[in-house]
């Protein structure tokens, strides 16, 4: 059984997350800013997996106090983070050159210093213990510009930045580090989007390999995950 810390897990890709790992009968620690969401995602788990123990906190990643706030509470459960998936993020389409002001500080805020300060307060732990495994949510959009992109491609560059600097950082701490860049994935964002479903991915996809990243030898990791559409990304 291990102690799992995922961030945005109210729906999309940390709720499926939430559900993957908890089928395993481990501890899942989630944090959104929306309790309601937080709720139904716990009840949903324990409806399905009993044995999977799910605890949530309420919090805003995009303001370092709601970092500090997050990990402290992870800290009074008395437990040392095995796997630690920085899921948070949100995207607001946009050009460089016309998008609204303080898009970028917005977009590097939550994709951004929420991984890197909730990193930096979990990690002295992990490293004492010697072993863990810390999850970046990336995008493809950090692998090539594209148009409206704007912001958010330029804060996906950055979490890519820190994700590979953190890889070579913890390398002698036993600590793994994986950069995951997903193409076009169906969550709530493109429900009125009119794209078919059947033409991007689905969450469970990306839980899926997360979990199969997790779950190799301690002598192995897999450093980039690059998963698109079968058909590409959208135009």
């Amino acid at each position: 059984m291990m102690n799992i810390v995922i961030t945005g897990a109210g729906k999309g890709m940390g709720k499926a997350l939430t559900h993957r790992f908890a089928a395993s009968n481990n501890n899942i620690f989630i944090c959104s800013r929306t309790e309601m969401e937080l709720k139904a995602v716990q009840q949903e788990v324990k409806n399905r997996i009993p044995d999977a123990g799910v605890q949530y906190f309420v919090t805003d990643l995009s303001t370092k106090t709601g970092v500090d706030e997050f990990a402290s509470w992870i800290e009074n459960q008395g437990v040392v983070v095995d796997i630690l998936i920085n899921n948070a993020g949100n995207f607001i389409p946009g050009s460089v050159h016309n998008e609204e002001d303080g898009t970028l500080e917005k977009m590097i805020e939550i994709n951004l210093y929420s991984a890197y300060y909730l990193t930096r307060a979990l990690l002295p732990k992990m490293i004492e213990n010697k072993k863990g495994h810390i999850f970046n949510m990336s995008s493809i959009a950090a692998l090539q510009a594209y148009n409206n992109g704007g912001a958010y491609s330029i804060s996906k560059f950055a979490l890519t930045g820190f994700s590979k600097n953190l890889r070579e950082e913890m390398k002698p701490h036993n600590i793994k580090v994986t950069t995951v860049y997903p193409g076009a994935v169906y969550t709530d964002s493109w429900a009125e989007s009119g794209v078919s479903p059947e033409r991007i991915m689905e969450v469970n996809d990306i839980a899926e390999l997360i979990y199969s990243a997790a779950s190799l030898s301690p002598q192995a990791c897999v450093e980039d995950i690059i998963v698109r559409p079968i058909k590409g990304d959208l135009p």
